[in-house]
């Protein structure tokens, strides 16, 4: 069983996830993050292939980005990367891109690359649901790959339901109709939005990004979905402290 899967069947509640960007803020500083954050008590882990034209990405995520793509990262070294820990690693991850990089590098070349540096479960944002249906539904399963639909605000009650029955891994709850990274704290509108996808009784684990940035918003979050990921505050405090403090960040949200 894809050991996502496993993590979210067993665990139903308070799910924390951490996004980091591959190459960032050292080209070599994967695995060690990969490691620091398993041992700090993450439960699962979201790695960022860096690209050059994000179109969900704000302002931090996208500087990670660039700083990543200057040290000389790309898809070659993070699978070369992520394989050098895959013996060690026992925190799933999570492999967040987009497609033009899964395209420009080889469809069947990225399954098998996923495969071999154990990553069964993928974020295409840009992913249309139409093409996903037709093709790459077919294509990762016969990797044994699950793809993480995103949902928004303005995402309607049919397509919800729609992608409810597509996912098997969890669902990317957007917690706005923005770009990523840190907004203070939940609003109003956020909570009646959160509210209305728990009354929908879905059969999938719903996991929020997008905001959450500490202690405050991950518990607040986590009153009406399974789960949160928390990624352009972790990037503020790599660039600021590194990646030898990283428990001190985790402990900060979870404990």
């Amino acid at each position: 069983m894809n050991s996502l899967k496993e993590l979210v069947k067993n665990k139903t509640q308070n799910l924390c996830s951490v996004f980091f960007t591959a190459g960032f803020p050292q080209l070599n500083d994967t695995a060690a993050i990969i490691e620091s954050l398993g041992t700090s008590g993450v439960d699962f882990i979201e790695v960022g292939l860096p690209y050059s034209d994000p179109m969900a990405d704000g302002p931090t995520i996208q500087y990670s980005s660039e700083v990543a793509l200057g040290n000389g990262i790309n898809l070659d070294v993070i699978f070369d990367q992520l394989k050098s820990i895959k013996g060690v690693n026992k925190t799933p991850l999570v492999l967040m891109g987009y497609l033009n990089q899964m395209l420009k590098y080889g469809e069947e070349k990225f399954c098998e690359q996923c495969i071999a540096c154990g990553i069964e479960t993928v974020i295409l944002p840009d992913l249309p649901m139409i093409e996903y249906e037709t093709h790459y539904k077919q294509l990762f399963a016969k990797y044994g790959i699950s793809n993480v639909f995103l949902i928004t605000p303005q995402t309607s009650e049919e397509r919800i339901r729609m992608i409810d029955g597509l996912t098997d891994a969890f669902i990317y709850v957007v917690a706005s109709a923005s770009i990523t990274g840190a907004k203070g704290e939940i609003s109003q509108g956020q909570i009646a939005y959160f509210e209305r996808i728990k009354a929908m009784n879905l059969k999938s684990t719903l996991i929020v990004g997008f905001g959450i940035s500490n202690k405050s918003t991950f518990n607040t979050v986590c009153e009406y979905v399974n789960g949160a990921i928390i990624g352009s505050a972790f990037i503020k405090f790599l660039d600021a402290k590194g990646v030898k403090n990283i428990d001190e960040f985790v402990n900060g949200i979870i404990k």
